[in-house]
């Protein structure tokens, strides 16, 4: 039987690295994966993969994965055709809007949204046929800050500056673990060595984190910080720039940066070190050195996202590389200028247009912060919401206060969800429409590629044939929008394959029609490999689309929040907080289900620091409970000297013991869910950003 090789990017996470995957034609006309390999002539990934890679043949021959439309029936699950699916969602979700508004319907997209080029491309053809502003997704439990901080200083939430790692000279790494994530709103495969090559070039690496992450480990310097008091540290080193006057000149029009000036004079080391647990002197001296190093990037990921200073961490960070002098330069951050340009095509994003109904938090590019959405279903009045969409998604384990959306998802009267599993949400579905494998539909990367650490394009083919019967996740939604469009009498606008708009977004681009290059679909597909577009370049003075056309660094919504930091008490001695943390083989709440992927020692421990076990009377390896405001968990409990004293971190994205999950090996290894614990009420107040870290929470013996 005939063997093949073909190339594609793995889109599990953000890295994109490049696999060669082996498949063997069978007897019956299909094909079997043999194996998959990093692609050695790739030459952004250079041959790298991490586990996560290897298992996509585990998704696709997973019995638990749903491979046609179901119905729920009480307890039972049973087939339903595509055309009686797609009329029966046009009819339900037709009834509730028409008896109590647009709003009544809520709208859920998960993670993978952004990793499947369908799903990016015609996602909306339905969905914006709804017209509710019910539309949440999980951008607000992880990166909005970074999008809305791009969106008020330089004029888009997509135009954020990527470290650039390979020619810097000093890395300031806060709340990010990027051996663990791959890389994170910094596309980046093979980070590892590409951070031993910093290092090996004279350059330093310093990691400020409360954990001893396996970043952290590699690091040259690792300073704990208290959880949620990130912005302190940035506010003293912001300060020692001004105060030392350690600046350095910049090509780029600024705006505001006294003002800047002016309202941080207060926030001293000395002030600050009260709060973030570091030495003043440590951050004054940290200050000096990243500002002294040839080039320097300060980056912040994950953990500064998600805390109650979300918005105020991203802020600081923009600041202190622009003030360095290290925005829009060679070593420093700098934006890419990708293939197929959203921040070109599109407009810059909007905020606060709107509010969530029960508790103001604020709108930003048509989304809620998700941490309203349990209290949209369950308050009553008008505009309550009555049914729900999911797409790619798992809210209940990865929103705060899981046990609240339960409750909130069961009293429901309609939920569609667009999904590959029954899992801990989609369980509550009446109705799921599953989408093709990974391997079986195309791809194009229209999110990444604007993060990536080079300028890089490839178009991935499909490696297996689509089955018969089944639908691409764009076929799914052109599906339902013409079947809600004959119910409601909306006149709907054609519509083309994804393929064709990717074609039409490189021609329209700086590589495309108007270069030498010529890019378009067809020439990708002569490069397998992909293809390299150079190392980023300063270009941000061009692509600035603030009305000013010059870099705002005092937003006044902001400034507006520096009175709330600066209310803030100190953390009380003796008081736990909870933190998350990541593994190399997982990826959220979806990569559970594959042995290659849980096999090992459990990783859904919670680590505390040894010291704080015994002053609990607890020891390596017991059964605990922990406790917070919304709900408690039993866990087992491991001593680690990693942990700063006071931290407790569980990863998130576990807990699959919940009946009705159809996920076999994810069950038999379930965890407790983190998520459990976060608390709705804890934000970040500028952006509506969930604070999943620095939770306090209190550890017991079970």
């Amino acid at each position: 039987m005939t063997k093949t090789l073909h190339h594609r990017a793995c889109h599990l996470c953000e890295a994109i690295c490049g696999l060669t995957i082996e498949t063997e034609d069978q007897e019956d006309g299909s094909r079997r994966i043999l194996s998959i390999k990093g692609d050695a002539q790739d030459s952004f990934s250079r041959g790298h993969i991490c586990p996560k890679a290897v298992a996509l043949q585990d998704i696709q021959n997973d019995p638990d994965r749903i491979r046609q439309p179901m119905r729920r029936a009480g307890n039972e699950w049973l087939p339903i055709e595509w055309d009686e699916a797609f009329a029966l969602v046009a009819e339900r979700l037709a009834d509730i809007q028409g008896r109590h508004g647009n709003n009544a319907v809520a709208v859920y997209q998960g993670n993978p949204s952004v990793h499947n080029y369908g799903l990016m491309t015609h996602s909306n053809y339905f969905l914006g046929l709804l017209k509710t502003r019910g539309r949440f997704s999980a951008t607000s439990v992880d990166q909005l800050p970074h999008h809305l901080i791009s969106q008020q200083m330089y004029g888009h939430g997509l135009l954020i500056p990527i470290p650039d790692i390979d020619q810097t000279q000093f890395m300031l790494i806060l709340g990010g673990n990027p051996l663990a994530s791959n890389g994170s709103i910094m596309t980046v495969p093979d980070v590892e060595k590409r951070l031993k090559a910093l290092q090996a070039r004279g350059g330093k690496l310093v990691v400020v984190d409360p954990r001893r992450s396996e970043t952290a480990a590699m690091a040259d310097q690792h300073l704990f910080v208290r959880p949620g008091q990130d912005a302190a540290l940035l506010f003293g080193l912001l300060n020692t720039l001004f105060e030392e006057r350690l600046g350095r000149a910049t090509h780029l029009e600024i705006e505001g940066l006294e003002q800047v000036r002016e309202a941080i004079d207060r926030f001293t080391p000395e002030a600050m070190s009260q709060r973030c647990g570091v030495p003043a002197e440590h951050i004054r001296q940290l200050a000096r050195d990243f500002a002294a190093a040839e080039s320097a990037v300060c980056y912040g990921r994950m953990g500064v996202s998600t805390q109650a200073f979300g918005s105020l961490c991203q802020w600081l960070i923009q600041l202190i590389n622009l003030v360095t002098g290290n925005l829009d330069r060679v070593g420093g951050v700098l934006c890419t200028e990708p293939a197929v340009d959203l921040v070109a095509a599109t407009s810059g994003g909007h905020f606060n247009r709107w509010q969530s109904r029960v508790s103001g938090l604020p709108e930003y590019g048509g989304e809620l912060p998700v941490a309203a959405l349990a209290e949209e279903m369950l308050t009553p009045g008008e505009g309550q919401v009555r049914a729900l969409v999911t797409v790619a998604g798992n809210p209940v384990l990865s929103t705060p206060n899981g046990r609240q959306l339960e409750q909130a998802l069961d009293g429901l009267e309609f939920m569609l969800s667009i999904d590959l599993y029954i899992n801990e949400t989609t369980r509550y579905a009446d109705l799921i429409l599953p989408p093709t494998s990974p391997l079986e539909h195309e791809h194009y990367d229209t999110t990444f590629n604007l993060f990536a650490v080079r300028n890089v394009t490839r178009f991935n083919e499909s490696v297996l044939a689509k089955p018969a019967g089944a639908l691409h996740d764009w076929e799914i939604f052109v599906g339902l929008a013409k079947a809600f469009a004959a119910r409601t009498g909306i006149e709907l606008k054609p519509t083309m394959a994804p393929e064709q708009m990717i074609d039409l977004g490189l021609r329209a681009g700086a590589y495309g029609d108007r270069s030498e290059l010529k890019l378009s679909v067809a020439r990708l597909r002569e490069h397998p490999h992909g293809v390299d577009l150079g190392p980023l370049k300063p270009n941000l003075a061009g692509r600035l689309k603030t009305t000013s056309r010059k870099v705002e660094a005092a937003p006044s919504i902001l400034l507006a929040d520096l009175e709330r930091f600066a209310a803030q008490p100190t953390p009380r001695e003796g008081e736990l907080v909870l933190i998350g943390r990541r593994h190399v083989r997982s990826n959220n709440s979806w990569m559970h289900n594959y042995h290659r992927l849980v096999k090992g020692k459990p990783r859904h421990q919670l680590l505390m620091h040894p010291r704080d076990l015994e002053a609990r009377g607890l020891v390596d390896g017991q059964r605990v409970r922990v406790r917070s405001r919304v709900g408690m968990i039993e866990v087992e409990v491991g001593a680690s000297e990693d942990m700063m004293p006071g931290v407790v971190s569980l990863p998130h994205g576990w807990g699959h013991a919940r009946p009705g999950v159809r996920m076999g090996i994810a069950s038999e290894q379930p965890g407790a869910s983190a998520n459990d614990l976060t608390d709705e009420r804890q934000l970040d107040a500028v952006s509506g950003n969930a604070a999943l870290n620095g939770v306090p929470v209190e550890v017991v013996a079970a």
